[in-house]
């Protein structure tokens, strides 16, 4: 639960509170420059890092540098982010020198649905080049992949279980295919599927795609005595695919009750897939390390935000509850600059400009700071001081509406308690997609009203 400040605290004004804060806060002009939060890392199993935004391109690059330094300096070897599951598995399939794709553009043409941008844009593929290049120089078990964690992907993860079945047994293939047909009057759009069994039109499939997944990890040990150690990922990724098919069932099915029930459904379940991944890879050697890419509104330690007083959870606090300090949890704001967004769900690309953020907001404070880019270790006494009391913070997901900033992107918080870091670019760019639109090259004109 959000902790409140006290009164003298709350007085203070945003350059008082800058002026406290700025000793503590690091500047990050150099690559030497990331040292003191690599050291606060320590030996954590999890680092997660998230962003303000879906569509910043200085948040996808600040993570990729910051994840290369992991990979190289202290052997983490999984890039798991806020993606499907089957369609990053066919990059990860890529980076690790398998699959017939002939580079990191065609390896992430599974990522077909709304937002394109979000993992087809030009900074996610410049780090699977990298990537690919470094696993090219090592041993396969010193590879690093790239795993989704999110449960989205109904109708590609319900192809991806009859293909794998298909090739191991095909009587069990014509099985899945009668229990997920029960999803097919949903379409293309797993929405219809939520909506129909609310208002009753149709049963709800739950019973069909958990006997799938209890069948799956029931045959496990039979084809993998059958095909051997080299069917393992196969099968995992099978099962993984038909995990997330009773999610993703859950999720749309509750889409037309409490919001709350989604989000905690969708949080656990990364988790859940995050914890059930790294077992996997931790099989046959010593544990594996995990650096995760998603939003600052899943990163972040949902108890010390307002989520936790609406019964919301999160990816950062489960991370928590799990690892305890060998969960390292890292935010990433701005101020002000431009987004790759939205105006609806499935709506056309733009490229908007963010606009200042609000008066006594986290992002105001570190503003006045007056550095373009700073690191804010959270453990330092001086930023904890500084920042202890709850206040506005920023989030801006696929979707930005300027003319509704403070209802739609606005969630107060405790920093100190909800990041171990913060890093902060005060003016940011548009993240640049692969799939570009005319309305994205024009940009929002400048003549655009700022009072909003």
């Amino acid at each position: 639960m959000i902790r409140r400040g006290t009164l003298r605290r709350e007085g203070r004004s945003v350059e008082a509170l800058a002026r406290a804060l700025g000793p503590a806060a690091l500047p990050l002009d150099h690559a030497s420059d990331w040292d003191p939060l690599l050291e606060r890392v320590g030996e954590a199993r999890v680092v997660l890092l998230g962003e303000a935004t879906h569509g910043t391109r200085e948040f996808y690059a600040l993570r990729a540098g910051l994840t290369r330094r992991l990979i190289e300096e202290k052997g983490f070897t999984v890039v798991a982010v806020e993606a499907d599951w089957p369609d990053a598995y066919r990059v990860n399939r890529w980076v690790r020198g398998a699959g017939r794709d002939r580079g990191a553009v065609d390896a992430l043409g599974d990522f077909r649905r709304f937002p394109l941008w979000m993992w087809r844009n030009t900074e996610v593929v410049a780090f699977l080049e990298w990537l690919r290049g470094h696993n090219d120089r090592r041993p396969a078990a010193e590879r690093a992949g790239f795993y989704g964690l999110d449960l989205y992907g109904l109708h590609a993860s319900i192809e991806a279980v009859i293909a794998y079945l298909e090739r191991v047994d095909p009587g069990a293939a014509e099985r899945a295919r009668r229990r997920y047909g029960c999803l097919d009057h949903a379409g293309d759009e797993p929405q219809e599927y939520g909506w129909s069994v609310s208002l009753r039109l149709r049963r709800a499939c739950r019973d069909q795609v958990v006997e799938q997944l209890v069948e799956l990890r029931r045959e496990a040990a039979r084809y993998l005595a059958r095909d051997g150690l080299v069917a393992e990922d196969e099968h995992f990724f099978a099962q993984e695919s038909a995990r997330l098919i009773v999610s993703a069932e859950e999720y749309y099915r509750e889409m037309f009750g409490r919001r709350v029930n989604t989000w905690n459904l969708r949080d656990r379940h990364m988790h859940d897939a995050l914890v059930a991944l790294l077992e996997h890879l931790s099989r046959r050697g010593p544990p594996v390390k995990a650096v995760v890419w998603a939003h600052n509104s899943h990163v972040g330690d949902a108890r010390a935000t307002e989520q936790h007083d609406q019964g919301e959870l999160d990816l950062g606090q489960l991370a928590r509850e799990r690892w305890g300090d060998g969960a390292a949890l890292i935010g990433l704001t701005t101020y002000e600059g431009e987004v790759t967004a939205a105006s609806s769900w499935g709506g056309e690309l733009e490229r908007k400009r963010v606009r200042p953020a609000l008066h006594g907001s986290v992002e105001q404070v570190l503003h006045a700071v007056g550095r373009e880019r700073l690191l804010v270790p959270l453990d330092d006494p001086r930023a904890r001081e500084a920042l202890d009391e709850p206040r506005l913070e920023r989030a801006i997901g696929v979707i930005y509406l300027p003319g509704a900033e403070r209802l739609s992107h606005y969630l107060r918080c405790h920093v100190p308690e909800q990041f171990d870091a913060l890093v902060h670019v005060d003016r940011t760019t548009a993240l640049e997609p692969l799939d570009r639109t005319s309305r994205w090259d024009t940009g929002e004109p400048e003549a655009y009203p700022t009072g909003l």
